[in-house]
C-alpha cells in the first residue's frame, strides 16, 4: 500500500528526502560516473544500460530502506581498499596480511560463511533464552555476513580481471558464486522483514537455510575447489547474465524465506515456541510477501531467461531440464498465490505447500545440476 501511494503522489514522496537522501544519491551517480569514465570504452550498449539501472535501483533501495546505505558504503569502500592493495602488494608484508587473512575474495566468503554461523546461534539462543543481547547480537552477524559477502564478490570480480581481461567477468556464474549471492540476497530480505515487523525472533528459522547453502559451499570449496577463478563458457559470455541470475536467485531467495517463516508458522500454531515467534497474523504476512516478491522476480528472470535463450541458442523455449522444473517453480506459486488472493486461503495449509514448495525450488536450483542433463550442463556439479 505504501508504495501504491508513493507512485500515485511522487511529488510528496520527493519532498520528504532530506539532504542525506540526495546526498546517497549524488555519491551513488559520481561513483556510477566514475565507472563510465573509467570502463565505459569496454562496455557495449547493454551493459551501460544496466550500469545506469543499477544506479538507479540501488538509490530507490537507499531511500526506500536506510539501513541499506551503511551496508554498500562498508562494502564498496572496503572493496576499493583491497583494490588499492592489489595494486602494490609486492614486498608489503602488511597489505599481504590483509588481503591474505581478511579481504581477497576467498578470504572475505570464508569470514562471511562463519559470521552466518554464528549468526545462527545467536538467533537460537535469543530465542530459547528470550535474551534481546544474543538475539540483537544475531542481527548484527547477519549484516556483518552479508557486508563481508558484498566484499567478497566485489573483489572476485576484480581478480578475475587481474588474470586476465578476457577472464574477467561478473562473479555470478558457477554455482560457488550464486550461492554466496543466493546467502547475501536470503539475509537482506530477512533483516528487512526483521526491521519492518520489529522483531527478530524469524532468524532462528531463517538463517538455518542460509547456514545450509553456506554447508555446501564450504564442501564445494575445498572438496572441488570451486574457488578457483575460470573464464566463461561461450554460452554465458553475454550481457544478459547480468540481469537473469540475480533476478532468479531473488526469487529463489523469497521462496526459500517463506519456506522457513512457514515452519516457524507450523511450529507456533502447534503450540510449539508460541509464546516466542511473532503471532500468527505476522508470520502469514510475511509469508505471503516474500512469495509475491519471489514470483514477482522469478517471473521477470524466466521472460529475461527465454530472451537470453533466443539469442543463444535460436529459440525461446526448448524443454530443456532446467527450463522445465522453472516452469514448474512458477506454476507451483502461480497456484499458492491464486488460492489465497482469490479463494482466500489462510492458515496451516499454505504453510505447508511453502514448506514444500522449498524441496521443488531446491531441486530445480540444484537437483537439476546434479541428476540431468541438457542445454544448462555447464552448470554441473
Amino acid at each position: 500500500m505504501e508504495a501504491v501511494q508513493t507512485l500515485i503522489q511522487p511529488q510528496s514522496y520527493f519532498k520528504r528526502l532530506n539532504w542525506s537522501d540526495w546526498l546517497y544519491a549524488i555519491l551513488l551517480v559520481l561513483g556510477s560516473g566514475f565507472a563510465f569514465a573509467r570502463y565505459g570504452a569496454y562496455m557495449d550498449l547493454y551493459e551501460k544500460g544496466i550500469l545506469v539501472g543499477a544506479c538507479t535501483a540501488l538509490i530507490g533501495l537507499g531511500w526506500f530502506w536506510k539501513p541499506v546505505r551503511l551496508l554498500l558504503a562498508v562494502g564498496f569502500g572496503v572493496s576499493l581498499f583491497a583494490i588499492w592493495l592489489y595494486g602494490g602488494v609486492a614486498g608489503n608484508e602488511s597489505k599481504v596480511f590483509f588481503l591474505k587473512y581478511l579481504i581477497s575474495s576467498q578470504s572475505a566468503i570464508m569470514w562471511m560463511s562463519a559470521l552466518f554461523y554464528l549468526a545462527t546461534g545467536s538467533y537460537w539462543i535469543g530465542l530459547f533464552s528470550r535474551s534481546d543481547f544474543a538475539a540483537r547480537l544475531g542481527s548484527e552477524l547477519t549484516w556483518s555476513a552479508v557486508a563481508m559477502g558484498l566484499i567478497g564478490m566485489l573483489v572476485r570480480w576484480y581478480e578475475s580481471y587481474l588474470i586476465s581481461p578476457d577472464v574477467g567477468h561478473i562473479p555470478i556464474s558457477n554455482l560457488y558464486e550464486v550461492f554466496v549471492l543466493f546467502a547475501m540476497i536470503t539475509a537482506l530480505l530477512y533483516l528487512y522483514y526483521e526491521g519492518h515487523y520489529a522483531t527478530r525472533q524469524m532468524g532462528a528459522f531463517v538463517l538455518p537455510v542460509i547456514s545450509a547453502a553456506i554447508g555446501f559451499l564450504l564442501w564445494y570449496t575445498f572438496d572441488r575447489q570451486a574457488y578457483e577463478i575460470q573464464p566463461l563458457v561461450p554460452a554465458l559470455q553475454s550481457w544478459w547474465m547480468k540481469i537473469h541470475v540475480p533476478a532468479n536467485f531473488i526469487g529463489y531467495g523469497s521462496f526459500s524465506l517463506a519456506a522457513m517463516i512457514g515452519v516457524a508458522y507450523l511450529c507456533a500454531q502447534r503450540g510449539i515456541l508460541a509464546t516466542r515467534l511473532p503471532s500468527l497474523d505476522v508470520l502469514e504476512d510475511v509469508m505471503y510477501k516474500a512469495i509475491m516478491i519471489g514470483f514477482a522476480f522469478f517471473t521477470i528472470a524466466t521472460i529475461l531467461g527465454a530472451m537470453w535463450a533466443a539469442e543463444a541458442w535460436g529459440g525461446y523455449w526448448s524443454w530443456d531440464p532446467k527450463e522445465t522444473w522453472a516452469l514448474i517453480v512458477w506454476l507451483n506459486y502461480a497456484a499458492w498465490l491464486h488460492l489465497r488472493l482469490v479463494k482466500g486461503l489462510r492458515g496451516p495449509i499454505l504453510a505447508w505447500w511453502s514448506v514444500v514448495g522449498l524441496l521443488v525450488t531446491l531441486f530445480a536450483f540444484l537437483g537439476v545440476n546434479m541428476f540431468l542433463s541438457g542445454l544448462h550442463s555447464y552448470g554441473q556439479l
